[in-house]
């Protein structure tokens, strides 16, 4: 049997068997990453460039669409090339690596959708506090604690799962390096150790759910009360594409980290992992921004002042 000594490289799941598939599949996961790209690029360059923009709400969807670039581009640039030259093999290190940062970025990304519930909680519940609960410092004191945050989540992961030793061959069952899978080919049980920091993690991404749903509870009990049904319309047209994203992302990567052994296969493996990690990257901008009138001004004036 293999240890961790002597592994110099993993060999990841295949999408397809037939070369025709792998060329479907290279394409499909390319206009996928294009538009994840172009929709979070266009985010941030609302944001960035438009003044008016520059409020609390616009400045968090600004750190969203960062973690949600970083978070797909860990994981689907390899899925194509490996898709396009028919190859498998990571190298140690890059598995390592692609762990580290994409658990960086869902750590972070997890941080700031509850940030951002917070403050459309002060803006709706509390609005006459708005400017003082949610001022520049106390944003950037959120957002860096945020990204700090999925710095240390990740660190401790990362490394937890690599000082195991690993006797059960090189096969990831999954088209990225993966904590479970790479937890099975575990031979020691020291790996307990990883799975307690997996249920404190997801314990802790639970609480944040709870914390979620309550200030969302508290939230549309005060917009039902609001007399305009406009402004209702308004409040619920950005808490509920929220609401459903956050329970999306975590109800799949729960399953996909917890699930018992007896109901796994490569196929739901592979089915979970695309719905917690590619679907939420790429529908966040249609979700939150797409729609959103002042995004669109301002990507009008962007593109205008580009053309001419």
């Amino acid at each position: 049997m293999p240890n961790s000594s002597s592994i110099s490289e993993f060999l990841l799941l295949p999408l397809a068997d037939t070369r025709q598939l792998q060329l479907l599949h290279f394409w499909l996961l390319l206009g996928i990453y294009l538009a994840a790209l172009l929709g979070n690029g266009l985010i941030s360059t609302a944001v960035a460039c438009d003044r008016r923009l520059h409020t609390p709400m616009y400045f968090f969807l600004l750190n969203l669409a960062l973690l949600d670039l970083g978070c797909i581009s860990t994981t689907l640039p390899k899925a194509m090339v490996d898709a396009l030259w028919d190859t498998r093999a990571i190298s140690y290190t890059g598995c390592a690596a692609q762990i580290f940062f994409y658990f960086y970025f869902v750590s972070a990304e997890f941080s700031v959708l509850t940030i951002m519930s917070y403050d459309r909680y002060v803006a709706i519940c509390k609005p006459l506090h708005y400017g003082t609960l949610m001022d520049s410092r106390a944003c950037a004191t959120m957002a860096a604690a945020a990204w700090g945050t999925g710095v240390l989540n990740s660190l401790l992961h990362t490394a937890s799962t690599f000082s195991l030793p690993l006797c059960q061959g090189n096969v990831v069952n999954q088209f990225f390096c993966e904590i479970p899978q790479i937890l099975k080919l575990s031979c020691s049980e020291s790996n307990l150790r990883e799975v307690v920091l997996i249920i404190f993690s997801v314990s802790l991404g639970f609480g944040c759910f709870v914390y979620i749903f309550v200030t969302y509870v508290q939230i549309f009990k005060t917009v039902l009360r609001m007399p305009s049904e406009q402004g209702r319309h308004k409040a619920f047209s950005t808490c509920l594409p929220h609401l459903a994203v956050v329970s999306l992302f975590l109800s799949t990567a729960f399953f996909a980290y917890l699930k018992p052994p007896s109901i796994s296969s490569p196929f739901l493996d592979l089915t979970v992992a695309l719905l917690y990690s590619v679907v939420p990257p790429t529908l966040n901008p249609i979700i939150y921004s797409m729609r959103n009138r002042e995004i669109k001004h301002s990507l009008r004036k962007v593109l205008q002042y580009t053309v001419f």
